[in-house]
């Protein structure tokens, strides 16, 4: 499932636990990512999934699910 390795990804780069993050979970917000995490994250998501997203699209992100919604878009 997308969202199993979106979650795992973002737990691996911030240090922190997968429990701790839900489809809401913002990653700035809740997890206290910066932007140069968010960087390094969007980053891993594009080697995992093989897909590129562009920065008007990662800007737009809310949470962890518009994440995971974005990439099955990409790869459906």
């Amino acid at each position: 499932m997308v969202f199993e390795k979106v979650k795992h990804i973002i737990a691996e780069q911030l240090g922190v636990e997968e429990d701790e993050i839900t489809m809401q979970t913002s990653m700035m917000g809740d997890l206290e990512a910066d932007s140069l995490d968010a960087v390094e994250i969007m980053m891993a998501l594009e080697d995992e999934f093989e897909i590129e997203i562009p920065d008007e699209d990662a800007e737009n992100f809310k949470n962890i699910g518009d994440i995971a919604k974005y990439i099955e878009g990409k790869i459906a």
